[in-house]
């Protein structure tokens, strides 16, 4: 905790910050007293995770469960089966919303009903946070303050504009706000006003979040007709570090190198022909996919491969009530620190140039299997206590 003068002292310095605010949020059209009214009293929320504070440990993202479980954690049976059966009440409830949406934009009804499910279980769990509270906050001591800069000028403008008000706009820890979780400024984006009242509302009318959650796919580069992802099987003789977006052929080649569809059938031509990139949550271990664009477009709703692959699933399943052919495995996941340290040596060897964040996705993988390779160990692409202390000895 922030000592008590400290604590004055930073919120003073907080409350400068806000009214410093003022000609810029006058310039994108806020009023005066929606500025006034909405800012009178703002406190900062020193708890929230991903802020830079003088005196306190730093508190990363990371605490999000997409970056911390193991996907037999995240993608529970349990949770898929009960929302995917609320998601095919919700297919015929909105059936003719859900139909029209699919015409206009080309994305399944079933995808748009998954981020639903996903963000807010469809409209069931309420959020937490104020988000113009949260905004600020991020903005003001946060680790990408020009972002939430924008995003918060950009929420006052949605109050003032009379689009959502103050007490409606709650949100993540992170900021996004909506049945179907959109920051501010990708409201402005990708909103839609589907059922025709006049305004793009996302927090009351399932429709407009719907069609906007499908706008916003589109937007990013939805391929209509084509599938998110292709569960498959692994050869034996499988390379775990060709797991990276940069390594895409079309699924026929993937199939000639062994891969085989876990559940059987036939791909048609066009299916055989579109481009895809193999994706191992576990490494070696656990379901393997063969993933489309459209994984991709799905991802910039949530980098993380574990959302998407919670998402796709729940799409999937409110028609095919079929878990993963393949069970995960009960693999342990090393601590964020850990994989920080597994990151940090593999950067020091020559084999990871990305980000340092303790979360293990595709790039992380896929470097720690090119050490095994080198190191002469079992290859496997998923980090480990004993790969880690075999990279901190290597030199």
């Amino acid at each position: 905790m922030l000592a008590p003068a400290a604590a004055q002292a930073a919120d003073a310095g907080f409350t400068r910050f806000v009214a410093s605010l003022w000609p810029e949020a006058q310039q994108a059209g806020v009023s005066r007293a929606t500025f006034d009214a909405v800012t009178a009293g703002l406190e900062p929320d020193y708890k929230l995770p991903d802020l830079i504070l003088p005196g306190r440990p730093k508190t990363g993202a990371p605490s999000q469960a997409e970056f911390v479980q193991v996907p037999a954690d995240y993608l529970k049976e349990a949770r898929i089966e009960s929302l995917a059966a609320h998601g095919r009440g919700l297919l015929r409830k909105y059936r003719p919303t859900l139909a029209a949406i699919e015409q206009r934009f080309g994305v399944p009804a079933t995808v748009v009903l998954a981020i639903w499910g996903r963000e807010t279980d469809y409209g069931r769990h309420r959020l937490p946070y104020d988000a113009v509270r949260v905004l600020a906050t991020q903005a003001y001591v946060g680790r990408r303050k020009e972002q939430y800069r924008l995003e918060l000028i950009a929420a006052l403008k949605l109050i003032s504009d009379g689009v959502v008000t103050r007490a409606d706009m709650r949100s993540s820890w992170a900021g996004a706000t909506g049945l179907t979780q959109f920051l501010p400024t990708e409201l402005d984006k990708h909103g839609v006003d589907f059922d025709g009242d006049g305004r793009v509302d996302i927090w009351r009318s399932v429709p407009d979040a719907l069609a906007s959650a499908a706008q916003q796919l589109v937007n990013k580069g939805w391929k209509p007709g084509v599938s998110w992802a292709y569960e498959v099987r692994a050869p034996a003789n499988a390379d775990c570090t060709r797991g990276v977006p940069e390594v895409s052929q079309p699924i026929g080649q993937w199939l000639r190198d062994g891969f085989t569809l876990a559940r059987g059938g036939k791909l048609d031509a066009g299916e055989l022909a579109e481009p895809a990139s193999l994706l191992q949550p576990e490494g070696i271990y656990g379901p393997a996919f063969l993933t489309t664009n459209n994984y991709f477009v799905i991802k910039q709703y949530n980098f993380s491969d574990l959302y998407v692959l919670f998402v796709g699933h729940l799409a999937d399943r409110m028609t095919d009530p079929r878990p993963f052919a393949t069970q995960w495995s009960a693999t342990k996941q090393l601590r964020t620190t850990d994989v920080e340290a597994m990151q940090r040596g593999l950067t020091r060897l020559g084999f990871y140039n990305d980000k340092i964040d303790g979360k293990a996705g595709m790039l992380t993988r896929a470097a720690l299997g090119a050490y095994q390779k080198s190191a002469r160990l079992t290859l496997d692409c998923w980090p480990s206590e004993p790969v880690l202390r075999s990279i901190e000895a290597a030199r």
